[in-house]
């Protein structure tokens, strides 16, 4: 990664001696350059009969600092591997047929946009259906395997204002005018929007022209299921007039694939999505909720007929938000996907609510930081296939049948097998207000418990998600470099009940700092700590909290505040979720009550910041804009307290780790922003 820091704190930063001494051996500690050799796994899709599953393998091109994905099988009993499409380009989206002798897929193989395949797995042919002008997604088999539906945009004109003078042929002139007419314009990893709208196409599974069956300028959802007759697909999407304004309304839709018409079959105020249909074809299973205009709501797993009567909610007894659903074989129970204290499991849930652990220790494909997380999908015969991982591995594949869980792959057991890595282990923590709150700290490799070591507190984003104990390699670089690591969920994290998570709706940050410094007290606590050597960063709402922290606390002997919000205000006006912010965090707009915007901006407390604080973001984000960033930069640099901005060039909010060079380099210039301020060891 290229950092763009001021000259002279970039020498201050890194020493670079002139002669490099060979190494005499490999690392037992984790460096920035393994990053590159990382493997995860991810979207596993069981074969229907249970016997084999297809998932997707993301690995690192050293050549390219990009990573690269691509689609193996993996044999459910004896866990051996076999490459299925691993070429050139990227490859994604592996769907198994019904019958499981065919499987489709999204490949940029073939160069330009990603298209659509589908590999016949007794000859291993494999042919392009279509030539797709974009990218496919939510692709979904009919129940006979003769067509292949999928969601596709479709470019539109946009509006068009005056009329350009005729240009000289051969004339080079400056580019057309751009007319932005739409709410959402542009979106964090994809820039400025092009105008346009995600429609569904059906095309023969066998090779063909696509056919359009939605239309309107609105926008539809998968995941697509189809009924057994494969008459229809039911979809989600908000075609009501105001969708723009209201962008957490969308409604169920049931799609007729002869006609092309659109019922709708659910109508309330509030996001209904996900629709899945029973087996025998009576049912829809769909996840939603009732809009209170709050910061978060569990979804619940709904259940109506065929026709969208008779709806109810089958998981209102769990207080915990069910992230994805498939029907069971026999229809009379659903497997669904939900966090619990930062750990994510599958449960089967019957139709009453009765909820039984079917896996546990699912884990996302996230490396950097230990978000919760994690993808599944099952066999006709019950068996589930998950990502799995612990806070030593990122995700592999594992199985789980008969009241059992096996893990089946173990992409990075050559290279972490080799180091030593920092070990994480909870710690408890009871805030001020009595309630408990998780945390994690993650121990030095080699730890002594006589010794006393610098800490950094690592805050999770969201605010509304959560951590766990899962593997990050930025903890672990961290820990490699000499520092134990806290993690926390603070009040406002998911995965603890709705209570817990709106406890900072209309409020945040708010008492997410009192939770925090207790969770650091209760770290020192444990007689390891070194309570004059604490250091504190995080990113995107783990940013505001780290600007918000040094603005109430001088105990912090460095900071990095990344890809923060600093001024609320600005943030809500700039962000490439305009229409959400302001109606579902503060319930006013800026100039409405412009006070309870202040009062919650870590910019109101700038004043009284003397901690050096590193502002760190990418230069293409979208989600907390770089003039968040910039403007906490500037403040801090006119208050003379020592500050550099580092961006991380071409790197989105959510992609601010994608590339590794750029993951290496962010944690290593945050590493040498704290030593400048690390005391030295007694």
């Amino acid at each position: 990664m290229i950092l763009r820091l001021a000259a002279a704190t970039a020498l201050a930063l890194v020493s670079v001696p002139a002669i490099s001494a060979p190494a005499e051996g490999p690392s037992r500690l984790l460096q920035g350059s393994d990053l590159f050799s990382l493997e995860v796994a991810t979207d596993p899709q069981i074969r229907p009969d249970g016997a084999m599953i297809a998932y997707v393998r993301r690995s690192n091109d050293v050549m390219t600092d990009r990573a690269r994905a691509t689609i193996w099988l993996v044999d459910a009993k004896t866990g051996a591997q076999t490459p299925l499409v691993a070429g050139t380009g990227s490859h994604s989206q592996p769907r198994w047929s019904p019958d499981g002798k065919r499987i489709a897929y999204v490949s940029t193989a073939e160069g330009g946009a990603a298209q659509l395949f589908v590999r016949w797995m007794d000859t291993g042919a494999t042919a392009r259906v279509a030539t797709l002008p974009d990218g496919p997604s939510a692709i979904s088999w009919s129940p006979d395997g003769t067509r292949i539906a999928f969601i596709m945009s479709v470019p539109d004109e946009g509006m068009k204002l005056g009329t350009p003078p005729a240009k000289p042929e051969g004339a080079k002139w400056a580019p057309p005018l751009e007319v932005i007419s739409s709410i959402v314009y542009r979106a964090d990893g994809a820039g400025y929007l092009k105008p346009g709208y995600d429609h569904v196409f059906i095309v023969p599974a066998d090779g063909g022209a696509p056919r359009q069956l939605t239309f309107g300028a609105f926008n539809h959802d998968g995941p697509l299921s189809w009924t057994p007759d494969g008459r229809t697909i039911l979809l989600s999407a908000d075609r009501s007039k105001n969708w723009q304004r209201e962008p957490n309304n969308p409604e169920i839709y049931a799609l007729d694939v002869a006609t092309a018409k659109l019922t709708a079959l659910t109508d309330r105020l509030g996001p209904d999505a996900r629709p899945v249909v029973s087996p025998d074809g009576k049912r829809i299973a769909y996840l939603g909720y009732d809009d209170k205009y709050r910061g978060y709501e569990n979804a619940l797993l709904y259940v109506m007929d065929r026709d969208g009567g008779n709806a109810r909610a089958i998981t209102t007894a769990l207080d915990r938000s069910i992230d994805d659903a498939e029907w069971a074989a026999d229809g009379r129970s659903l497997y669904v996907q939900y966090d619990d204290h930062g750990s994510t499991r599958v449960a089967r849930v019957t139709l009453d609510g009765k909820l039984t652990t079917v896996a546990t220790g699912m884990t996302s494909s996230q490396i950097d930081r230990p978000y919760s997380g994690g993808s599944f999908s099952v066999a006709r015969n019950g068996a589930v296939a998950f990502t799995s991982g612990d806070p030593q591995r990122p995700a592999d594949v594992s199985i789980a049948s008969g009241g059992k869980s096996r893990r089946l792959t173990r992409l990075n057991e050559e290279l972490l097998g080799a180091k030593a890595l920092g070990q994480v282990r909870q710690i408890p923590v009871k805030a001020a207000d009595g309630r408990a709150i998780d945390a994690w700290l993650v121990t030095p490799p080699d730890f002594d418990p006589a010794k006393k070591y610098p800490m950094i507190l690592e805050i999770h984003g969201g605010p509304f998600a959560a951590y766990g104990p899962a593997f990050a390699s930025d903890n672990q670089l961290y820990a490699a470099a000499g520092y134990a690591v806290l993690y926390v969920n603070p009040r406002g994290s998911t995965s603890y009940g709705a209570e817990f998570a709106n406890l900072i709706h209309h409020a945040y940050p708010g008492d997410d700092y009192g939770d925090l410094m207790a969770a650091v007290d209760a770290a020192i606590a444990t007689g390891s700590i070194d309570a004059d050597n604490l250091f504190v960063t995080g990113g995107s709402g783990g940013g505001v909290l780290t600007a918000w922290i040094v603005g109430k606390t001088d105990r912090f002997k460095a900071a990095a505040t990344q890809k923060p919000v600093i001024d609320w205000a600005s943030f809500v006006l700039t962000a490439d979720m305009t229409p959400f912010f302001a109606k579902y965090w503060f319930g006013k707009f800026p100039w409405e009550d412009p006070q309870a915007y202040w009062n919650r901006s870590p910019l109101s407390l700038v004043g009284n910041v003397k901690t050096p604080t590193l502002v760190v973001v990418g230069s293409e984000d979208y989600r907390t804009p770089v003039s968040e960033a910039e403007q906490y930069y500037s403040a801090l640099q006119l208050r003379g307290i020592p500050t550099a901005l580092v961006k991380v060039p071409e790197a989105s909010h959510g992609g601010i780790a994608a590339r590794p060079s750029q993951s290496a380099s962010k944690a290593s210039a945050i590493l040498a922003w704290f030593d400048k301020y690390r005391a030295k060891p007694q």
